[in-house]
């Protein structure tokens, strides 16, 4: 049995749409596809996430949007991303100031509104975003460790992501550190599942077949 332990995104969690469609897909066949909710606050978050790495003892971590930058924190195995957000940590630690304020912290909940079930509780206080910037940076050391293993990355990028225009998504920082190891695809920040079972799943499948 090959295990994928999938990193939700902001506000995701037990319950979001991708890792249910994976898991739907992969039923039969010898994959599972893990998901759990974890903390915003990216120190207790990492924690989390580790002990489940210990656990489970994944074959591939697949982060989705703000959950990549956790999914680089996990070292030792191959990476496969949906919308990676690498420029929301620089500007989750830039709103600390504006969250030190209850109408900034007001804003961003009524911004980024958590759904119903099991989903991720944001916390937008200046000691929770005031850590995203260790967050990137330990998420770095650990990428560059990797890359020294020869251990594989690999993104989708939606053509018409929205947050693209706010530096959330930045694809010319995924080129940067990674190179051209990236698809693109006709959609937007959240896979749509034409996608999912077009581009997704074929990937998932080559980058568990090249570790056997």
């Amino acid at each position: 049995m090959s295990t994928v332990l999938y990193i939700h995104g902001m506000g995701g969690g037990g319950d979001s749409r991708i890792p249910r469609l994976l898991a739907e897909q992969f039923r039969d066949e010898d994959i599972r596809v893990v998901v759990r909710t974890y903390s915003f606050d990216p120190d207790e978050g990492a924690a989390q996430i580790a002990s489940w790495v210990e656990e489970l003892q994944p074959q591939l971590i697949l982060g989705e949007s703000l959950g990549s930058i956790q999914a680089l924190r996990v070292g030792g195995l191959p990476h496969l991303f949906v919308s990676p957000s690498l420029g929301a940590p620089s500007l989750l630690y830039k709103l600390r100031k504006v969250c030190s304020f209850s109408i900034g912290r007001w804003y961003m909940h009524r911004r980024f509104p958590v759904k119903e079930g099991d989903r991720q509780p944001l916390v937008f206080t200046p000691e929770v975003l005031s850590k995203y910037r260790k967050h990137w940076e330990a998420a770095m050391e650990q990428v560059r460790k990797d890359q020294a293993a020869g251990l594989p990355y690999f993104a989708f990028f939606g053509t018409r992501d929205h947050f693209k225009e706010s530096g959330v998504v930045q694809v010319q920082l995924w080129r940067d550190l990674f190179g051209d190891t990236y698809q693109e695809y006709d959609g937007t920040h959240f896979m749509e599942e034409e996608y999912v079972t077009s581009m997704l799943i074929p990937k998932i499948r080559e980058m568990l077949s090249l570790q056997k």
